[in-house]
């Protein structure tokens, strides 16, 4: 019998790409809302009503609104909003980040998905917040490119309509809204100094987490923390430096649930750089989500996604 899934938002950009990764399945069946009734909440409500699992690719208070309707039904949810990220009773859906991770997104009921820019931060902090070598209070800086699709249907709208055109720094002001899950998650007790940027080209991500003062018996350490971190991994790798030199190309991972780390650095100076790539609508948001609602239903859990190792031959 089929798992049966609704997909709360999915004429959006990651519920689009999660429909994809689903309806060819034969162990999922999609529970839908005729267009016209997307937004009437009778409508939805029956469709959770029904729902084993909801994927929600709602605007943050939409994605409230959802959670209400459910409640009375008991459907679990896989949050694609920042509405929920660190919130209190919630499941935070990085599998990979913690011992344990995996074991509490497969028996929880809210399940909160991480976003794209996140995702690489606490990949890359939290390890060597755990294993010493790096303070709790350094507030690493943070930076790095995303395709323009992370920002929305309205973002993209801007791009493809010509209305803007080249790269661009935002949030600099330090009030990006992944910064408190950053924070929660990378286990930090001061937040990091983030200042992303977007290019003009669709998707694909590179961050970098700037330490200056490791040193190089640091840079050799955070390499082996990474590696004991993630070891075994199915889409976690931490690969070669060598990897990505002498450009780090965001789009390197287009297309898998795939996230690549790498530390680079100057042994002279004791300068280094941790680096994550994924591709944002991948392992940064629908992939993520399909990876989360495959350990949800005990299925396998590389289910309706691109196999890892295709990168990794590339």
């Amino acid at each position: 019998m089929a798992w049966k899934v609704f997909i709360d938002g999915e004429a959006g950009t990651t519920g689009l790409q999660i429909r994809e990764r689903l309806e060819a399945r034969a162990d999922i069946a999609l529970v839908q809302v005729a267009h016209e009734r997307r937004k009437d909440a009778g409508a939805r409500s029956e469709a959770l009503a029904e729902a084993d699992v909801a994927i929600l690719c709602l605007p943050d208070d939409a994605a409230r609104q959802t959670v209400t309707l459910a409640e009375p039904h008991g459907t679990r949810i896989i949050d694609a909003s920042t509405a929920h990220r660190v919130a209190d009773g919630w499941t935070f859906g990085f599998a990979e980040m913690a011992k344990g991770q995996r074991e509490a997104i497969a028996s929880a009921r809210l399940v909160s998905n991480p976003g794209c820019w996140s995702t690489c931060a606490i990949a890359l902090i939290r390890p060597l917040v755990e294993a010493g070598i790096l303070a709790p209070d350094a507030a690493p800086a943070i930076s790095g490119v995303s395709g323009y699709s992370g920002g929305g249907k309205a973002m993209i709208a801007e791009f493809e309509s010509g209305e803007s055109s080249g790269s661009f720094l935002y949030a600099a002001s330090q009030g990006h809204k992944h910064l408190p899950e950053i924070s929660r998650h990378g286990l930090l007790s001061a937040p990091p100094v983030f200042v992303p940027s977007v290019g003009d080209y669709a998707q694909g991500m590179a961050v970098a987490v700037q330490l200056p003062g490791l040193g190089s018996d640091g840079i050799a350490a955070a390499t082996a923390a990474l590696r004991a971190a993630y070891a075994g991994e199915r889409f976690v790798a931490v690969v070669d430096a060598s990897v990505h030199e002498p450009r780090v190309l965001p789009q390197r991972l287009n297309g898998t649930n795939r996230l690549e780390l790498s530390v680079h650095g100057n042994p002279g100076s004791g300068a280094a750089v941790l680096v994550a790539v994924l591709d944002n609508l991948g392992k940064g948001a629908s992939g993520a989500a399909v990876q989360n609602l495959n350990i949800m239903l005990g299925a396998d859990e590389g289910a309706g996604l691109e196999d890892p190792s295709a990168a990794a031959a590339e």
